[in-house]
């Protein structure tokens, strides 16, 4: 027999052919081994179900026996060096375990050639280690529960088993954790043995535990259960007419019954009353009788103690007879549900939830021992589902020893019950209601805790408001009318329901907003009442660049009018447009306007226009748009409309505002109950609307074209709407992308013309590709403001000078790509270059401050200016001889480009803005290996610009700039690229022809290399030398003084002593170069330079672009809020585990040189610090490294070698910078951080002890207060 896991499983048979164990004998046999059956000891066959870990005990016990445990070792040797009687006793080790595994894991170790080999498999299979395993067997340590009617000695050894497992993967427990988890897997009922347990002792082992556990379990075993003298009774119902008739028989049946049952018991027992055998005079029924009749009858202590059948009378029905369960001496918390008893009975009178008083009521028990009932009343029960349950009609007898559940009584009220598997249920309908458990005496034990009813029976005492309330906190703050639903169907124990009176907490928890009633405008007349309302952003971009759509509506007609804006902040502009078209053609005036408080309608400005054109500008309230109703509800009236045509027509969602504006001009010529279901525009303009021209929105139509004789005299087109001030229709071209306007126009309304993205293309080239737009001129507003009419016929140039030639009456606009948003190139990512990014696209800000493609600038009201600044540009260009007019070569594609407009900010404010127009190559669709390699180039890092400022200020050295013209188109290309000919300046006669680039140009993915690798090579032939630390700086002494240049892209800062050194290089590089000279440094990056040179102070502001940032979100109106050093300082400082989601600390530092701080950063630590010291000496060691750099940059600049003090404020890190201080604290931290102990040694960097209220990089790590910020920015040069 092998025996597993203490269930037998036969391993041998008898039997030929007993398949996998039947063969083990011969098996074994066959090998020489002593067969199983004749050894003393039993072992399971090994499966996935085989606890492991004593299977492996009791293996290695079997090879033990055998002398071949030295095997699982491998004998200690290497293979090759065991003898002959080594490798018989391997063979003999595999084949014992081979015979005991499993079919199924035999298969998974076959391949294993030795004794120890095959033991270590066999642990990795069945024994594995990973967290899920040690996650499982301790989520099965603690939810291992003890339940009240369980064995202890199986649990023990359940937990044994657990513990054993969890050893056996190398997980261990304290004995004193293993105790204490052991006690808290006992039920509430060993709360005195496991509170003796704690309180005796100061330690705990968990074996105190098991012995104290079996002693109990054998004193529990030695002391009969409290419920063995009990038995269930039966049931014998009699009415009370049969009562005298038969209560002498049943007395007697009952009498021998009685001594039936306790023969054994009563053998010897004689009464002396009544001179029968069997029982003594404290049980004798005829003398219980006779006290009965008497009224002298007081039940005896020991006759409470023992199961009795209860016979109840009551005043209110006829008496029947229970038999209830009451062997207990003492009173239970538990109900007894069974069919003995004919009313729910409860000997509890706090239980009770509302009780009324009875008076001659009686219980007889089994032995007629007579008991009072009460009172009666309802019980409240939270039943095994956490419901609230309440029984109706239940008994109060305070003799009764069980709180009694009648399935009678159930069964009369519509309840039904079934018993099975040791479980009762009670069921109405398909919702079971309670369940039971047997238990003791074989009695079911109703599942639940009864809600004590002492706080409800006060509330007989209450007055009808008083209980209203009650009920109303009783129920979850239930309303007054649900209260009263409830009260009508008497479902309150028959309490009447009053007015609630007021509930603050009602009102804290279900405050709602005030309902808005249907507000009307008596207005009289079109323009007398306004509606206005902002809708967007747009999840994507018009065509026309537009985000976000304004609508006004008036009030009377309600007419409504779209307009499409790229900002909110053009909302001003459009309603002035608006309000001088409305007033110019209905010669009336807008009196009143009601918007939302949106920043765009509460602008200074806005108001002030309102006020002084008597327009009364009515607001909502905070977060209330429903007092904005009209034009909320024509916005979403509109959006819904125009999603579901973009879903027929099967359009992209750049076309959503051509949706809008179609969408409108259909509303305005739809019915409406706000006029009579008169349409918008027959109110507007007295006449009714004409609808034989609409059609399908994004259906088929064909345009006349008029291309040659030869060539199709239509094209297809699908249908966008309806131009306003135009009589044709508005079309887009999927072929040439292209609106076109038209009316001659064939529509086939009947089919949808899909305009999808082309599948070989990929999807961020189709982003990137420009739209263009064709169409006629309109005296009105256009859907989209931006569709301006330009030329069709673009400008040409002639190879001599030309000019533009003018505008016919036919114009072309073509649409610039929509803008993007904004992410940092690859270049920028790193932390050093955020800042130069940020500052490159800075002026952003401004958005539409410059015209975005050639058509919008030619139509400007600056167009000269911008006429003037293109000429500038393409003479540039050609003076640069920067391409050649060539045919195309076949298999290859030429690149586009573009017009970039830029004004720029004069030098100072004085100064006159100037106009610069840029050609841009359309880099972007070059291919990689083809059209250009690399395309690294250097750039100056900011920290740079600011050490040179510096440096200037200490020496007072003279600071100038210059700016390189068209910069890029000095830079020689090494690939052949051809583009097609700028827009606006084709030359005549050479249309057909492409320009073959020989410079580079500004766009292309290489020409910032190219300008480099140029001027670069100009620099160090007049023996200028690179810095080894920023390859945009450039230096060289002359005579003892050193001349510096910095170059980012186009933009220089020459410094020197002397003035002539940089007018000596200034006329070098004009002469290699087209140079601007902008004389003394103003202005940098958008850094304004303000010097004052007698008190050597050099200053840095961007007061422009601040004001800028201000007037976008119409904050210009906020008011403000309101010591030298010399050398190289930098201050460090840390916050600890500031982080809160992944616990990192926080590294600040700044260093400042000559006073001005040069360079800074914040950023959290790559590891998780264990002490504010090892954060601090981490932060050092961070600061250590740029001071490195910036110690190298410095010396290289100015010649001058000095070491930098780096100031912290924690004195433990400062000593753990020195020597190796604090080593079982501080041995685990990474060996990268120690740079700074040999910096130091070396002398460049010293570290230095500084207050925490002095030190300026506290702003850097944390939040510091108005007052402390202003300190920390005053000592390292910034004024706030």
């Amino acid at each position: 027999m092998v025996v597993v896991d203490g269930a037998v499983a036969r391993a041998t048979s008898t039997r030929s052919g007993g398949g996998e164990a039947g063969d083990v004998s011969s098996l074994m046999a066959a090998e020489g081994l002593i067969p199983m059956a004749s050894l003393k000891y039993d072992l399971p066959l090994l499966d996935r179900d085989t606890r492991f870990s004593l299977w492996q005990v009791k293996m290695r016990a079997v090879l033990a026996q055998q002398d071949l445990d030295d095997a699982l070792s491998g004998f200690d040797k290497r293979t090759q060096d065991w003898s002959n009687d080594e490798k018989k006793k391997d063979r003999k080790a595999m084949s014992y375990i081979h015979l005991h595994l499993s079919n199924n894991i035999l298969q998974e170790v076959l391949k294993e050639e030795t004794a120890a080999g095959l033991w270590l498999k066999l642990e990795q299979i069945c024994m594995t280690k990973d967290l899920t395993s040690k996650m499982h067997l301790k989520q099965k340590l603690f939810l291992h529960k003890l339940q009240d009617d369980g064995s202890v000695m199986d649990h023990l050894s359940t937990f044994k088993e657990i513990v054993a497992d969890l050893e056996s993967i190398e997980v261990k427990y304290d004995e004193e954790d293993l105790g204490l988890i052991l006690l808290c897997s006992l039920p509430s009922s060993y709360a005195n043995f496991r509170d003796t347990i704690l309180y005796s002792h100061d330690t705990l082992i968990l074996k105190e535990v098991y012995d104290a556990l079996h002693a109990k379990e054998k004193m529990k075993k030695m002391v009969p259960s409290e419920g063995s003298n009990s038995q269930a009774e039966g049931l014998v119902v009699r009415g009370r007419q049969q009562e005298k008739n038969t209560k002498n028989q049943s007395r007697d049946k009952s009498s021998s019954s009685y001594r039936g049952r306790s023969k054994s018991r009563g053998r010897y027992k004689s009464c002396k009353y009544c001179k029968r055998d069997g029982h003594d005079i404290s049980e004798c029924w005829k003398l219980q009788d006779k006290d009965k009749r008497t009224g002298k009858y007081i039940p005896k202590g020991k006759k409470e103690e023992e199961g009795k059948a209860a016979v109840v009378t009551d005043e209110k029905s006829d008496t029947e007879l229970l038999v209830a369960y009451a062997g207990c001496a003492q009173t239970s918390d538990q109900w007894i549900l069974d069919t003995a008893w004919t009313y729910h009975m409860c000997p509890n009178r706090d239980w009770f939830a509302t009780y009324e008083a009875l008076q001659g009521g009686t219980v007889l028990m089994g032995d007629d021992t007579p008991c009072e009932v009460a009172g009666i009343g309802t019980v409240q029960i939270k039943m095994f589902d956490g419901y609230i349950r309440t029984l109706s009609d239940v008994r109060h007898i305070p003799n009764l020893k069980r709180s009694l559940i009648s399935l009678c009584t159930l069964d009369r009220k519509g309840y039904k019950y079934s018993g099975g598997d040791g479980i009762l249920k009670v069921t109405k309908g398909s919702l079971v209601v309670m369940k039971a458990d047997i238990k003791s005496a074989n009695l079911y034990h109703l599942r639940g805790t009864t809600i004590l009813g002492n706080v409800a029976a006060v509330s007989d005492s209450l007055s009808n408001s008083d209980a209203t309330n009650l009920w109303h906190m009783r129920l979850g703050h239930m309303s007054e009318i649900g209260l009263a639903e409830l009260s009508k169907r008497e479902l309150l124990d028959g309490q009447s329901i009053g007015k609630l009176k007021f509930c603050e907490h009602c009102i804290f928890g279900k405050h709602k907003r005030v309902k808005f009633n249907t507000s009307t405008h008596t207005t009289e007349g079109i323009l007398d009442y306004v509606h206005s309302d902002l809708w967007g952003p747009a999840c994507k971009t018009s065509f026309g660049g537009a985000r976000y759509m304004m609508t006004i509506v008036d009030d009377y007609s309600r007419k409504v009018w779209p307009y499409f804006l790229k900002h909110k902040y053009q909302a001003f502009d459009v309603f002035k447009e608006w309000k001088t078209m409305v007033e110019r053609q209905t010669e009336k005036k807008v009196k009143i306007l009601r918007t939302d408080n949106g920043m765009e309608f509460c602008s200074k400005i806005f108001k002030s226009y309102c006020k002084s054109e008597g327009i009364v500008h009515h607001y909502t309230v905070p977060h209330t748009p429903q007092q904005n109703g009209v034009a909320e509800r024509m916005n979403m009236a509109i959006i819904s409309k125009a999603r579901c045509m973009l879903s027929n027509a099967d359009l992209p969602k750049q076309f959503w505002a051509e949706a809008v504006s179609t969408t409108c001009y259909l509303i305005n010529r739809s019915p409406s109950y706000a006029t009579d279901k008169k349409t918008p525009i027959e109110v507007w303009s007295g006449s009714p609307a004409n609808y034989s021209d609409l059609r399908v929105f994004g259906c088929t139509a064909y345009a006349h074209v008029d291309n040659g004789k030869l060539e199709p005299r239509a094209i297809k087109c699908i249908f966008l709407g309806y131009p306003s001030g135009v009589k044709g229709y508005k079309l887009w071209c999927p072929e040439t992308k292209k609106v076109v306007i038209s009316r001659n126009v064939v529509f086939h309304e009947s089919v949808i013309l899909h305009d999808k993205p082309s599948t070989n293309v990929p999807v961020e080239s189709q982003e990137k590709a420009s739209v263009q737009v064709e169409h006629l001129i309109s005296s009105g507003h256009a859907p989209e403001k931006e569709n301006v009419a330009i030329n069709q016929d673009a400008p040409v140039i002639e190879d001599s000078d030309s000019s533009i030639v003018q505008q016919s009456s036919k114009r072309s606009i073509a649409k610039d790509k929509p803008k993007r948003n904004i992410k940092p190139p690859r270049r920028y990512i790193e932390e050093a270059n955020i800042v130069a990014y940020a500052l490159s696209v800075a002026e952003e800000i401004e958005g539409n401050a410059e015209p975005s493609t050639y058509s919008e600038a030619i139509v400007s009201d600056d167009c000269n200016r911008w006429i003037t600044a293109m000429h500038d540009e393409m003479e540039s260009l050609k003076k640069n001889h920067t391409w050649e007019f060539v045919k195309l070569p076949k298999e290859k594609k030429p690149i586009r480009c573009k017009w970039i407009f830029k004004r720029k900010e004069g030098m100072s404010p004085s100064d006159e803005a100037r106009y610069k127009a840029r050609l841009v190559a359309k880099g972007y669709s070059q291919i990689p290996g083809i059209d250009f390699n690399d395309v690294f180039s250097p750039i100056m890092k900011h920290s740079s610009i600011r050490t040179l400022l510096g440096i200037v200020a200490m020496h007072d050295y003279e600071l100038e700039q210059m700016d390189v013209k068209t910069a890029f188109l000095h830079g020689e290309l090494e690939e052949d690229i051809y583009m097609e000919q700028p827009e606006g300046f084709v030359v005549l006669g050479k249309e057909n022809l492409v320009c073959r680039l020989k410079k580079s140009l500004y766009g292309l993915k290489q020409s910032p290399r190219q300008w480099y690798k140029r001027f670069d090579s100009f620099m160090l032939s007049q023996k200028f030398r690179r810095s080894n630390y920023d390859s945009c700086v450039y230096l060289k002494v002359v005579d003892g003084s050193a001349i510096y240049l910095l170059l980012y892209v186009d933009d220089m800062l020459i410094a020197a002593k002397d003035k002539s050194e940089i007018a000596k290089l200034k006329a070098q590089l004009s002469s290699e170069f087209g140079m601007k000279d902008l004389g003394a440094a103003k202005k940098i990056l958008g850094m304004e330079i303000t010097r004052e040179r007698h008190s050597g102070k050099l200053y840095l502001s961007q007061k422009g672009y601040i004001k800028k940032v201000l007037r976008r979100f119409n904050m210009h109106d906020v008011k403000p809020f309101g010591r030298s050093r010399d050398g190289f300082v930098g201050y460090v400082d840390s916050d600890f585990a500031g982080d809160l989601d992944r616990r990192r600390s926080l590294t600040g530092y700044v260093f400042t040189i000559g006073g001005c701080d040069v360079s800074w950063k914040a950023s959290l630590q790559a590891t998780v610090a264990l002490s504010t010291t090892e954060a601090e000496y981490m932060a050092i060691s961070e600061a250590c490294k740029e001071a490195i750099w910036l110690r190298g940059l410095y010396t290289e600049l100015c010649g001058v070698t000095s070491c930098i003090n780096i100031f912290c404020d924690s004195q433990s890190a400062i000593c753990l910078t020195k020597d190796q201080m604090f080593h079982e604290r501080t041995k685990h931290i990474d060996v990268r951080y120690h740079i700074i102990r040999g910096v130091i040694v070396e002398g460049d960097v010293k570290v230095c002890k500084i207050s925490t209220h002095d030190n300026p990089a506290d702003m850097m790590t944390k939040p510091v207060s108005a007052t402390k910020f202003e300190l920390c920015s005053s000592l390292v040069g910034v004024t706030v």
